[in-house]
């Protein structure tokens, strides 16, 4: 009871000290409220995933979960699910937090190891200054853990958290005018896909009370054309990758179709294998979320092979949209 009475207190404390920027004290009887800082938008973060995260653990690995907060009042954080016995967690979760000062806030991500009974144990923390962000815009960024916020310069390798960000301030003129009223059941981010193929994307029946949110639902086509500078796996030196023979830097020029029921919460996983005469061997692994080819229906890029001492792929992306709805 006391350590949760001297969290609560120094939350309070930091939140005073960290926010607001503005404080209105009355000298003169009035209504001051146009003076004090309100709502001004909403900030969506899609916590993606971890890596390369410190092992808190003496058996087996840290079991990692996330607390995220702009604020940081008991109310406003909120806390991922835990992923046990994984160094390189995969959560796919979205959060949403109110937005009172896009100018001078910032998301914090702290990340844990939960130690069941016991207090949980940080393994490290990173920031993002909301002012980064271009509103209506999905920022995909990945941040490097440190102990302490306030001392950056942290050498130790304590792994990387990946985000997905959307500033969305109220009344934003681009096709989803005020999405955060209580009358709209998606979040911001749903709001933009449903905006983008449907329109105004509200319907409603003839009691004017039942709503409908989109399911992105379609077709992704992913071409792998190449991979470079991969790591030698064999004994011989080379490695031999689906489907190409001995090759650090093989060419495959393959595509394939995938129909995606979900495409705001799926992802997208690519294995790379080592093949050779005594059975495979898992080289690494590249982790995509499909938020950006949702938005840019197409696109080129190379990505690292995680889990490899080097090497990058390229692929190609593509998505056909298939939008079907569902009753809420």
């Amino acid at each position: 009871m006391g350590h949760l009475l001297q969290n609560t207190i120094r939350d309070a404390v930091e939140d005073s000290i960290t926010w607001p920027v503005r404080k209105v004290i009355p000298i003169l009887p009035g209504d001051y409220s146009d003076l004090e800082l309100k709502p001004v938008g909403t900030l969506e973060v899609k916590l993606v995933q971890a890596k390369e995260l410190t092992n808190k653990d003496i058996i087996g690995k840290s079991d990692p979960f996330a607390v995220l907060y702009v604020r940081p009042l008991r109310d406003r954080m909120k806390k991922s699910r835990t992923i046990n016995n994984q160094l390189n967690p995969v959560w796919n979760e979205h959060f949403e937090f109110v937005i009172e000062d896009a100018t001078t806030q910032h998301l914090v991500v702290k990340i844990y190891d939960d130690e069941g009974l016991q207090s949980a144990e940080l393994i490290g923390c990173a920031q993002i200054q909301l002012a980064e962000l271009q509103p209506g815009k999905v920022k995909d960024v990945w941040l490097k853990l440190v102990k302490d916020l306030e001392i950056q310069r942290d050498n130790k390798n304590r792994g990387q958290v990946h985000l997905e960000l959307l500033y969305c301030p109220n009344g934003m003129e681009n096709g989803f005018t005020n999405p955060f009223a209580q009358k709209y059941s998606m979040t911001s981010l749903e709001k933009v896909f449903k905006d983008g193929a449907e329109g105004n994307g509200l319907v409603e029946n003839g009691e004017g009370n039942k709503r409908r949110d989109v399911i992105v639902r379609g077709v992704l086509s992913v071409t792998v054309i190449s991979a470079d500078d991969l790591p030698p796996a064999d004994l011989m030196g080379k490695a031999d990758p689906y489907v190409v023979n001995e090759s650090l830097n093989p060419v495959w020029n393959q595509t394939f179709d995938f129909v995606v029921e979900d495409g705001l919460h799926d992802m997208l996983i690519l294995e790379l294998w080592d093949h050779d005469t005594f059975g495979k061997d898992l080289m690494g692994r590249c982790i995509l979320t499909l938020t950006r080819v949702l938005l840019e229906g197409e696109y080129k890029d190379t990505f690292p092979v995680d889990g490899a001492k080097s090497g990058t792929i390229n692929l190609h992306l593509k998505w056909t949209p298939q939008p079907i709805y569902r009753d809420s």
